[in-house]
């Protein structure tokens, strides 16, 4: 897999006050995270922010033609089943 690193969107460079949240990434087949606990002082914010991740992932697979919904309810699915069932 090639090194691919996602532009930096125009609205955050032209932003008088920015802060990078978090960063996810695919490493020889492994998922990893890095993360700032220093925005938030409630967890719940999380909370708030993964659904709003969710709803722009399903925006991004619309003109793949997928129906928002349908893959928003496919994520809450995945979703559920990982938080009752933990994969490794």
């Amino acid at each position: 897999m090639a090194k691919e690193e996602l532009p930096i969107p125009e609205q955050v460079s032209a932003a008088a006050q920015k802060a990078e949240l978090a960063r996810i990434w695919i490493a020889d087949g492994a998922q990893v995270v890095t993360l700032s606990n220093r925005f938030w002082s409630d967890p719940a914010a999380w909370g708030l922010m993964l659904v709003d991740l969710a709803r722009h992932v399903a925006a991004a697979y619309e003109p793949l033609g997928h129906d928002r919904q349908a893959t928003m309810d496919r994520i809450r699915a995945a979703f559920e089943a990982e938080w009752n069932h933990p994969t490794e």
